[in-house]
C-alpha cells in the first residue's frame, strides 16, 4: 500500500491532522483524471467540470470512509461519484423552466393611460368620418354589446341589414384608418 494509500486508509480509521494535505495528495493523483472525466460528463462545459470536480472532492473529504482501499479503488468512488452528482445537477436542470436570455428588457408595465387615450381618440376621430348608418351598427354591436337581432330591433332594420351594414361599416373603418396612418 502506498503513502496515498495509507493516508486515506488513516482518513476512514479516525481524523486526519491534516486534511488539506489528504485532499491535495487525492487532488495529485487523481485530479486530471476526474477533471477529464467530468468534462466528457458535462459535455465539454469546462465551468460545470469544475464544479463537479470540486463538489466529488468534498464529497470524498465529508465521507473520508468511502476512500479506504479495502473497500475499493479510490478513483472508481471519485468517478462513480462525479457521474452521480452530473445526473443529479441534469435532473434538477431538466425539471426547472428554461430560462429566457434576452438582450432588451421587457416593457415595463406602467400606469400612464395615455397609450389607450390616443387610441380613444383615434377611433372616435375613425367613427366620426363614417356615414351615420355605418357608425350606428358598430356603436350597437361593438360599442354597446348588443346582438345582431337587438341591434335590428333598437335600429328599425332586419337582422340582415344590420349583418350587411357590420360588414361595409368595418370595411370603412379599416380605410379610414389606413387613411389615418394607423393601419397599413
Amino acid at each position: 500500500m502506498g503513502w496515498v494509500g495509507r493516508r486515506m486508509a488513516d482518513a476512514a480509521r479516525g481524523p486526519v491532522r491534516d486534511d488539506t494535505e489528504l485532499l491535495r495528495v487525492m487532488f495529485a493523483d487523481h485530479g486530471d483524471a476526474l477533471y477529464a472525466h467530468a468534462l466528457r460528463l458535462v459535455s465539454g462545459d469546462r465551468q460545470r467540470a469544475e464544479d463537479l470536480v470540486q463538489e466529488t472532492l468534498l464529497r470524498a473529504w465529508r465521507h473520508p470512509e468511502a476512500l479506504d482501499p479495502d473497500r475499493g479503488s479510490v478513483r472508481a468512488w471519485l468517478f462513480t461519484t462525479a457521474r452521480n452528482l452530473a445526473i443529479d445537477s441534469w435532473r434538477r436542470r431538466s425539471v426547472r423552466v428554461a430560462e429566457v436570455v434576452t438582450d432588451t428588457l421587457p416593457e415595463p408595465a406602467s400606469d400612464d393611460e395615455t397609450d389607450r387615450t390616443v387610441e380613444a381618440w383615434l377611433i372616435a376621430e375613425a367613427l366620426s368620418r363614417l356615414s351615420p348608418v355605418h357608425r350606428q351598427v358598430l356603436v350597437e354591436c361593438f360599442y354597446q354589446g348588443r346582438s345582431v337581432a337587438e341591434a335590428a330591433s333598437r335600429l328599425g332594420v332586419p337582422p340582415g341589414t344590420v349583418k350587411s351594414r357590420t360588414h361595409y361599416a368595418l370595411r370603412s373603418l379599416r380605410l379610414v384608418l389606413e387613411e389615418m396612418g394607423v393601419t397599413q
